[in-house]
């Protein structure tokens, strides 16, 4: 049997940082919603419980006590002028981007 840790590739995601490159705290403070709040979607099938659900491609958090937003890469290919929107959006603030990548289960560095 094919072991399927060998054929997953690590998803590559970024990170948009609430700060600017000299390290100045980006305002508002609620932008990281904001960003995410314009790439949500309706999830209509919910019946009475419908609502905006984030986008699992563009989600706030919080990186080390700064308010961030995680990016995967895979938006590029599902919808390129999102990825786009959100790349510029980081870039016109000067806010910093951090890459980062999530190894599969099992595949972390040895002792």
């Amino acid at each position: 049997m094919a072991d399927p840790t060998k054929d997953q590739t690590p998803i590559r995601e970024f990170f948009i940082q609430g700060l600017t490159s000299d390290g100045k705290q980006f305002r508002p403070s609620d932008w990281a919603e904001r960003l995410c709040g314009a790439m949500s979607c309706f999830k209509p099938d919910a019946g009475r419980n419908a609502h905006l659900q984030y986008s699992p491609y563009v989600r706030p958090i919080l990186l080390n006590g700064v308010r961030s937003v995680v990016v995967n890469e895979a938006l590029r290919e599902i919808e390129p002028l999102a990825y786009h929107f959100v790349v510029d959006f980081a870039k016109d603030n000067d806010l910093q981007i951090i890459d980062a990548c999530l190894l599969p289960d099992g595949t972390a560095a040895a002792k």
